[in-house]
């Protein structure tokens, strides 16, 4: 059975399942998703490049608070915009704490606009009652094949969690995963489409069989996309697909399920019609909310007693701000607590949201996940020590403070330099 122009109504209103909607209707992606757990010989992230029209590329990475004021300026400026996605540039669930509080802002500001998101389907699983309960109707599931041998030589690895998987391995614990995100959404009642990237010599006589299995479990479309060859990857000297390959994909693949054909290999920080390429507002507009505003005046300190910068960030159940004085001095303002310990990249999402007034953080220490969270929120990290009132007196006069100073042992015994009591 031919479905290639099957009348589907759960496809109807969205640019990227409907054909009929992308000269209708606006769409944004949020891009708040840089991390990704699986790595494809045809994919090279690139982040801050203009030039380029492709999957993985956005000129900006934003923390969902900032997602969420770039979408509210977006409703304003654009016209007829109807959807919100997030569509990496990494992948949503390797970054699942950024992406549902995205989901959550988007739903709580703007509840109506359709919310839909893009995958790989590896890390989706645990979040499927997540996705329902935030009423996300549209999700796209990359399926590239449904043969182990042929995900080995497609993905040079897959991470679960900590552990790296290669070869036929990984390639087989992505696939069960995606098969699982598929099947869970579709009993939750959400529209799924399906992107098949067209490998030529690697996949193109499989592609029947992925709409096969594809459609099996309900899928609703499915995207034959021709392979956009980038350099410096395996498969860059793969090239394009021909338009007669394309066809012949198509047309088997159309046996099984719908087909889309409209696809423009969107970037992770698309905005407007399809097809249209972002322009200089657009590209404004994100650059805004990721600039620090003069309405941040104050500077905040990990210490253990107010004083002087000693204290690592996650020890730290409060933090000391500083503000500027009249002479050029920084004195005592208030203090503020931080978010508990434990749950992961979701603390240093609330400590952001929390210091949106502090243009630096002063801290002896902190590891990686605070660090890139709070630096995306426009906050500057300065690992220091002494003063607090004197770092913060160079922060404000546009001075970096002293560097931090090397613990020392007291010389007499092997212990870390932090006093021998």
């Amino acid at each position: 059975m031919d479905h290639l122009e099957a009348d589907n109504p759960t496809l109807a209103g969205h640019p990227c399942f409907d054909a009929a909607a992308r000269h209708t209707t606006s769409r944004v992606h949020l891009p708040v998703a840089p991390r990704c757990n699986v790595q494809c010989n045809f994919c090279n992230r690139k982040f801050d490049c203009l030039s380029e029209s492709r999957p993985g590329v956005t000129s900006g990475v934003l923390t969902p608070r900032q997602a969420a004021d770039y979408l509210d300026r977006t409703v304003d400026e654009v016209p007829n915009l109807a959807v919100v996605g997030i569509a990496g540039p990494g992948d949503p669930f390797a970054n699942a704490d950024e992406t549902l509080e995205t989901l959550r802002l988007a739903r709580e500001r703007h509840p109506e606009l359709l919310l839909c998101l893009a995958s790989n389907g590896l890390g989706l699983p645990p979040y499927l009652d997540d996705i329902a309960a935030l009423g996300v109707s549209h999700v796209t599931i990359t399926l590239n094949t449904t043969d182990v041998e042929t995900g080995a030589r497609i993905y040079r690895w897959v991470r679960d969690g900590k552990v790296v998987y290669r070869g036929t391995m990984g390639a087989e614990l992505l696939l069960d995963h995606q098969l699982a995100a598929i099947a869970g959404l579709k009993a939750r009642g959400v529209t799924v489409k399906i992107n098949t990237i067209l490998l030529p010599g690697v996949n193109l006589d499989e592609i029947e069989t992925v709409a096969r299995a594809a459609a099996e479990l309900g899928a609703d479309t499915m995207n034959c996309v021709p392979l956009y060859p980038v350099a410096e990857t395996p498969f860059a000297e793969l090239g394009e697909p021909t338009p007669a390959q394309v066809a012949v994909a198509r047309a088997a693949a159309g046996r099984h399920v719908h087909q889309m054909t409209h696809c423009a290999r969107c970037r992770a920080d698309a905005v407007g019609m399809l097809g249209v390429e972002n322009d200089a507002a657009s590209r404004e507009r994100l650059a805004a909310v990721m600039r620090p505003g003069s309405d941040r005046p104050y500077v905040a300190a990990a210490s253990l007693e107010g004083y002087f910068v000693n204290q690592h960030l996650g020890a730290a159940d409060k933090l000391y701000l500083f503000e500027a004085a009249p002479d050029g001095s920084a004195r005592p303002a208030a203090t503020r607590p931080t978010p508990g310990g434990g749950g992961g990249s979701r603390r240093w999402l609330a400590l952001a949201d929390s210091l949106g007034d502090c243009r630096a953080l002063l801290v002896s220490q902190l590891g990686g996940s605070p660090r890139e969270v709070l630096t995306r929120a426009g906050i500057t990290i300065y690992e220091t020590n002494g003063l607090i009132a004197e770092a913060a007196a160079a922060v404000f006069a546009g001075r970096e403070p002293a560097a931090l100073l090397p613990r020392r042992g007291c010389g007499t015994c092997a212990g870390p330099g932090t006093g021998c009591g």
